[in-house]
């Protein structure tokens, strides 16, 4: 059975492992509710399970590749939480042969750390953006979408455009438009968009 940690230390490496990138600190707080006060991430980072490290003055978490085989190990061995109820202990066992069958397959890995490719930009947008329809450059968006094809994100992108909510614009200042802007545009009845906002969600 893997060290056990407090189960908000437990929850931040699944949801980090989850998330497959860095998350800021209030993001942790605000969206996932997993609180990580100094007494809780020490033990991950004194372990190398996870890094924390500043940006822009915010701290910023990230799982290290130890963290996600402790993840692994915890997934198929870990016991439920202390104090859980039968149905958190019938979840937790239900859980135990599924995840146990996927990884005897080597399955296990691909299928927790996938997710969907819209939900994976909104989260990145939401992470970039310092409020609701801030216009975002997809060059910034891009290279945090676990390698993703752009022809695949193009199409997730135009996706999201029918719904009303998300918005993509050119650039108007074009002599301003780096390499990698102009290599992430997505282009649509012929002119290049560069720009994404998206309306908060109601």
């Amino acid at each position: 059975m893997p060290e056990t940690y407090s189960p908000q230390a437990r929850a931040a490496l699944m949801q980090l492992m989850l998330e497959d990138r860095a998350i800021p600190h209030k993001e942790l707080t605000d969206r996932f509710k997993i609180k990580l006060p100094p007494k809780v991430r020490g033990p991950l980072n004194d372990d190398d399970l996870m890094s924390t490290s500043k940006e822009a003055g915010k701290l910023v978490h990230e799982i290290t590749d130890k963290g996600v085989e402790w993840c692994m190990k915890d997934l198929v061995r870990g016991d439920a939480p202390t104090h859980a109820g039968p149905l958190a202990r019938a979840h937790t066992e239900m859980l135990r042969r599924v995840i146990g069958f996927l990884h005897r397959r080597g399955l296990l890995v691909e299928a927790v750390r996938s997710e969907d490719l819209e939900s994976l930009i909104r989260a990145v947008y939401g992470d970039l953006a310092s409020a609701p329809e801030e216009w975002i450059r997809l060059a910034r968006i891009r290279p945090r979408l676990n390698g993703a094809e752009k022809s695949q994100v193009d199409e997730v992108l135009l996706e999201m455009l029918k719904t009303g909510t998300v918005h993509l614009a050119p650039d108007s200042n074009t002599k301003m438009l780096s390499a990698d802007d102009r290599a992430a545009a997505v282009r649509i009845g012929g002119e290049d968009l560069h720009l994404i906002a998206i309306e908060e969600s109601s």
